[in-house]
């Protein structure tokens, strides 16, 4: 359960509750959600009602309680990088998927931080099972819904091949056949822009630093593919997987703006053991 406390400034004055938490980023749903919890919204103390209006020096509290489905806690040691009433960010370690699937019931990234967000798990985009780096999960609905899509992400990634200038890769992408997992890049596919920018090389492979425009299904590693240079490591998309036994993809910094107080947040992580092999 969490509660957010707003004091209205002179410019707020004479909004309706319902006003101005809508331009604060609570979605209509939520705020249907805030009417129906007892004291959801609080004004200077009292129940208020969503059409109530505002005026300079109130105070306005509404409380977050959406319980829901939460895994099966996993006692493991979790590499927390940032944690708030809000937010929790932590180092998500090479082959754990982040969510629950068919194939992976009480051993996801969901089941380690369960025992520490009671509520619910909700992540603010994902990783694929073999990418190691950053995951943003939000504690509650309204961080997660003000987050969405609004996390910048610095990837790095080793390919094979030389490459030596900045581009953007602009390719759709979309399923392959009737493959579950496998993506492509084709002219009927989704809209997705990759941008990537050489960090250095050794003649046979280079690292470079990743920034997403989009964030299509294995978008990074269908990309680089599609130009040549697949992710070493990357077995589906071509890669060699002599020298990585998952492909080469690391989410180290991510960028944004707290959902709450606005502040700027920069969160990074170091690269794990057998990336710090391959760029040594």
């Amino acid at each position: 359960m969490r509660r957010i406390k707003f004091e209205i400034s002179a410019d707020e004055s004479g909004k309706t509750i319902k006003d101005f938490l809508r331009a604060f980023g609570v979605s209509g749903s939520l705020l249907k959600n805030l009417k129906q919890t007892e004291n959801g919204i609080v004004l200077n103390g009292k129940h208020a009602r969503s059409v109530d209006a505002l005026k300079s020096g109130d105070v306005l509290e509404i409380t977050l309680d959406e319980r829901g489905k939460v895994p099966a806690p996993l006692n493991i040691p979790l590499d927390i990088l940032f944690e708030d009433d809000d937010l929790i960010a932590v180092n998500k370690p090479p082959f754990m998927p982040v969510h629950e699937s068919r194939n992976h019931i009480g051993d996801t990234l969901s089941n380690a931080v369960a025992s520490r967000i009671t509520d619910c798990f909700r992540a603010v985009y994902r990783l694929d099972r073999d990418t190691s780096g950053i995951v943003l999960i939000a504690k509650n609905r309204l961080a997660a819904c003000k987050l969405a899509g609004r996390v910048k992400k610095d990837y790095y990634a080793v390919v094979s091949g030389i490459l030596n200038s900045p581009r953007t890769i602009d390719a759709p992408i979309k399923r392959v056949g009737s493959s579950i997992i496998k993506r492509c890049v084709a002219p009927d596919g989704e809209k997705a822009v990759t941008h990537y920018f050489p960090v250095k090389t050794d003649g046979r492979a280079t690292l470079l630093k990743i920034n997403l425009e989009t964030g299509k299904t294995h978008q990074i590693r269908v990309h680089l593919s599609s130009i040549g240079h697949p992710l070493l490591g990357d077995t589906l998309y071509g890669g060699n997987a002599d020298p990585i036994n998952r492909q080469a993809l690391h989410c180290k910094d991510i960028y944004f703006d707290h959902p709450i107080t606005g502040e700027q947040i920069h969160i990074s992580c170091d690269f794990p053991t057998d990336f710090k092999g391959l760029i040594k």
